[in-house]
């Protein structure tokens, strides 16, 4: 179903520097996600530019893998179900409403993939496109948990979207303002999801005039103690137990700076695109005060 016979899966162990064992179990799992989640690069640049992402299999596997390039949610759980379906998981896609900074009473579009693992009869979720995403599945109970990191994670099946009972992925930040420090990231049911349904909602997300990524770009780049995110020109660096630190950069910074933060290379041709881009955007646009890095 998910075009695994399509996925050079040596090369993408390879590219997530994986050398363990490869039977399908929560071992793997883990090591698999943390690997992805460090490794593989998050941008919304595609989109921003070209107004265009693609799904299939060698599409992203090109983009991701061969050219190190980033990509979002969609793109990464296609290039993660491929893996898994080919290494013998046995899953099922869902989608999710991203709920930060949304009114509850206007839901946004559940335009977020993830995927729920099942092993041995037990389920986890696997939530490896969301950028600042959990290093470990978190199992599917009311209460789960990951806490592989400094940024801990927490499952709660309770009442979602206009009252409908779901499940809720909560996060804790330094700042968070929800009780002891959690906030809730998204919203998602066990609707099975399939890889049509992901291209209809990618197509909203890469190209609609009310999709954020097509407005402006949004870079992530998570690591075990430290996670960068560039919102249009707005770089912040967040470090858990210190203040965060903001700053904004000329368009023409942002080439450099996608290499040697984000890890993500722009030829000359699409550098020169983005910052013309980026100057269109920087003309209509407020800059925030900056915080002293």
């Amino acid at each position: 179903m998910w075009s695994s016979e399509h996925l050079d899966l040596d090369a993408y162990l390879a590219h997530l520097g994986y050398e363990g064992d490869r039977t399908p179990t929560l071992e793997t799992l883990r090591a698999l996600q943390r690997a992805h989640v460090l490794t593989v690069r998050w941008d919304t640049l595609d989109s921003f530019l070209y107004r265009q992402v693609r799904l299939d299999v060698p599409s992203v596997q090109d983009k991701l893998i061969r050219r190190s390039r980033g990509g979002y949610c969609y793109e990464h759980v296609v290039l993660f179900a491929a893996a898994l379906e080919k290494l013998g998981f046995r899953f099922t896609a869902v989608s999710g409403r991203v709920q930060l900074g949304a009114d509850s009473a206007n839901p946004r579009p559940a335009t977020h993939a993830m995927l729920i693992v099942d092993l041995d009869g037990t389920r986890w979720l696997n939530d490896i496109g969301f950028g600042d995403g959990p290093l470990e599945p978190v199992e599917l109970v009311d209460g789960g948990r990951s806490q592989a990191d400094p940024w801990p994670y927490l499952l709660h099946w309770q009442d979602i979207t206009h009252g409908s009972p779901g499940w809720a992925v909560h996060h804790r930040r330094d700042d968070s303002k929800g009780p002891e420090g959690w906030v809730v990231r998204q919203v998602f049911t066990e609707t099975p999801q399939y890889p049509v349904d992901y291209a209809v909602g990618n197509h909203f997300v890469a190209t609609h005039d009310r999709s954020p990524f097509v407005t402006r770009p949004y870079i992530q780049r998570r690591g075990t103690d430290r996670y960068d995110t560039l919102d249009a020109l707005v770089w912040t660096t967040e470090r858990p137990g210190r203040d965060r630190v903001t700053e904004t950069v000329g368009p023409h910074e942002v080439p450099k700076l996608l290499d040697d933060v984000f890890g993500i290379r722009t030829d000359p041709e699409e550098a020169s695109l983005l910052v013309s881009r980026l100057r269109e955007l920087d003309s209509v646009r407020p800059r925030p005060e900056p915080t002293p890095r």
